[in-house]
């Protein structure tokens, strides 16, 4: 890695999907770095690829064509558009469901997942299950256990969308003061631009499939709402 502070490095990322119709082509030549603390977003059209792109940061999706530099020992975790919390399963089980999963529910972890339930005010729910949460809460919850693995880079695909406006500003801004309080690296898909603009301090702009990098912005003013919405095709 060039930097310190550098934790991945994806140069000329390209994904095509094959079918009986031919070769479909989503990504082509996507570069971009995620340092240290970064707070990216990747924004663009429905169906350009900002979702294939966590998917193959994440390993789910091993088909693609391009290189990958990762720091020594990263960890990502990723939190999916849909909490995917068991209903079968209470606040503390699905907290500890990956490190149960991957034999690691050792006490130390099991105390880490503790602290992180009391610190996020859902300690005293820890036996209840989650049709007992409200919506704010479950996010919580789903960010708690993607922290409970310890993860250097979160990877959160449009985790807020489900969410009715007034609660989706709630709880993405609380969201974003967990991540930062646990000095973690974020990288967020989404389709909604004032949501990236108050949460990110960096937005890549994507394409129409199949997608390209147009810009990567800095989030350092209150004047890139237009400009960026202008740089995004419809």
């Amino acid at each position: 890695m060039n930097s310190i502070n550098n934790l991945l490095e994806v140069n000329n990322l390209s994904k095509s999907y094959y079918s009986l119709n031919g070769e479909t082509k989503v990504l082509d030549n996507i570069s971009f770095k995620i340092n240290k603390d970064d707070f990216i977003g990747i924004i663009g059209p429905s169906g350009c690829g900002k979702s294939t792109i966590l998917n193959i940061l994440s390993n789910l999706d091993k088909n693609y064509k391009g290189n990958i530099t990762k720091k020594e020992n990263l960890k990502l975790g990723y939190m999916f558009q849909n909490p995917t919390l068991f209903p079968y399963l209470n606040v503390y089980e699905n907290a500890t469901l990956g490190l149960k999963i991957n034999k690691k529910l050792d006490t130390n972890n099991k105390n880490y997942v503790l602290n992180l339930l009391k610190k996020y005010d859902l300690i005293d729910f820890k036996d209840k299950y989650p049709s007992e949460l409200s919506g704010g809460m479950k996010q919580r919850l789903a960010l708690i256990r993607t922290l409970a693995s310890k993860p250097d880079i979160l990877l959160l695909d449009e985790p807020f969308s489900a969410l009715d406006p007034q609660t989706r500003l709630t709880v993405s801004s609380d969201v974003l003061n967990i991540i930062k309080n646990e000095n973690k690296t974020m990288l967020l898909v989404t389709h909604d631009l004032n949501e990236a603009l108050t949460l990110c301090n960096k937005i890549i702009v994507l394409s129409k499939r199949p997608s390209r990098i147009k810009n990567i912005y800095i989030v350092d003013n209150n004047n890139l709402y237009d400009l960026i919405y202008k740089d995004i095709d419809k």
